[in-house]
């Protein structure tokens, strides 16, 4: 559970928060809902004199450097991780296709009208916006935190979190949790080898992804660690019905730090090439409210002033903001955070936005994302569209809402 990384995932969790009431646009910082308990201790305790039961490998805090540099190298000098895809020159030959690294979803990513799936940009501004984006960092650069390549060059792993799609027929493994009490038993249909987020070597959030066929669910794993046994300890770990809009229980952890599912909010190379996103994407803030606003389940800090964002808390790219000048791919990616927003799932550098790799992707273009900064983005409200705090189904609004927008008419 990195704290000044691009992805932490330490708590475990699906969707969900309060009672009804939480209509009020300023979340509680306590879980609401009779009897509603928060069975274990947030394993992300933030403020003076709170040591994290387990260490972070990304220390925060003024004075602290980073010791991951950027993994998306930029500069004069710097040399772009993939060949140029168009030769050039009298006699040149094509190079073969770049294979993908992300495989096609043979299920979708919950219903149309579930809240990762549905467009906010319609919906007001949340209150306390300017207070949460001064808070993440109104001068802070967005970054892409996905790529081609590995980071680092030398002995890295893939840039992003991989995730893996496994037969019908894949036989599950036992795992044991170290967050049992919040963690779904499993078996886990976990391959041999599978893709673990920063490499088999990496000391980071080892995050494991994992999509059956047929039956649609939705496995994922965070600090991962096989056994000699072919079983697995894990921190956590969640299990999702993709048919389903169910979150997890209030309270709970999940393989993010905000109970949320991961798979859902990384931005995709397939999708990028199709010209539309339509789902809500995952980001980090360094610092975060002790409390959680539907669809989050969890909250991973101590620190109650309310200048600070909860988890769960959704964000948008202002509508004003001018896309021209972008590279096609990054255009798709900033009319997605207008139209379905950002969703604040962990702790971690400020900004930064989760996706999937793929060689295909060019770490340069991503790189254009640096140009955003926190003061292109507003929190919005989205307490109109819950009609269940225990369920990601949205109220019934307008049909339209759910149509996917058509990229030539934008």
């Amino acid at each position: 559970m990195r704290i000044i990384s691009a992805c932490l995932a330490v708590t475990l969790g699906l969707l969900a928060c309060a009672s009804q009431e939480f209509q009020n646009p300023l979340p509680s910082p306590l879980p609401q809902g009779e009897g509603v308990q928060d069975p274990l201790p947030s394993p992300f305790p933030q403020g003076e004199g709170v040591q994290d039961p387990l260490p972070s490998p990304l220390p925060q805090g003024e004075g602290v450097q980073d010791p991951l540099p950027t993994p998306l190298p930029k500069g004069e000098g710097v040399q772009d991780p993939l060949p140029n895809p168009l030769p050039q020159g009298e006699g040149a030959v094509s190079p073969a296709p770049l294979p993908p690294s992300s495989p096609a979803l043979p299920c979708p990513l919950f219903p149309p009208d579930n809240i990762w799936n549905t467009p906010i940009d319609t919906l007001p501004r949340h209150p306390l916006s300017d207070e949460y984006v001064d808070a993440i960092g109104q001068d802070a650069e967005f970054h892409a935190d996905f790529g081609s390549g590995i980071w680092p060059p030398e002995d890295g792993g893939p840039i992003g979190i991989a995730y893996v799609v496994v037969p019908a027929g894949q036989p599950g493994v036992p795992v044991s949790f170290y967050y049992d009490d919040q963690s779904d038993p499993g078996p886990y249909p976990v391959p041999p080898d599978p893709p673990i987020e920063g490499g088999p070597q990496s000391d980071g959030d080892r995050h494991i992804l994992i999509l059956q066929e047929g039956t649609c669910r939705l496995y994922e794993l965070y600090d991962a660690w096989p056994r000699d046994d072919g079983g697995w300890d894990a921190g956590s770990g969640a299990i999702y019905d993709l048919h389903s809009h169910t979150l997890r229980p209030a309270g709970w952890t999940s393989a993010d730090a905000a109970g949320l599912p991961i798979l859902p909010g990384l931005v995709r190379y397939d999708e990028a090439l199709t010209g539309e996103i339509s789902h809500a994407l995952r980001f980090t803030a360094p610092d975060t409210q002790q409390a959680f606003v539907w669809p989050a389940r969890h909250f991973a800090s101590d620190l109650t002033e309310t200048r600070y964002p909860p988890m769960g808390q959704r964000f948008r790219l202002r509508a004003d903001y001018d896309l021209s000048g972008f590279a096609p791919e990054v255009q798709v990616i900033l009319r997605a955070m207008q139209r379905y927003g950002i969703i604040l799932a962990d702790n971690g550098s400020p900004w930064y936005v989760s996706g999937a790799p793929d060689e295909r992707w060019d770490n340069e273009v991503l790189h254009q994302l640096d140009r955003l900064t926190g003061d292109d983005f507003e929190a919005v409200d989205v307490s109109s569209l819950m009609g269940d705090p225990d369920s990601g189904q949205v109220a019934v609004r307008d049909e339209a809402t759910f149509l996917p927008a058509v990229v030539a008419g934008r």
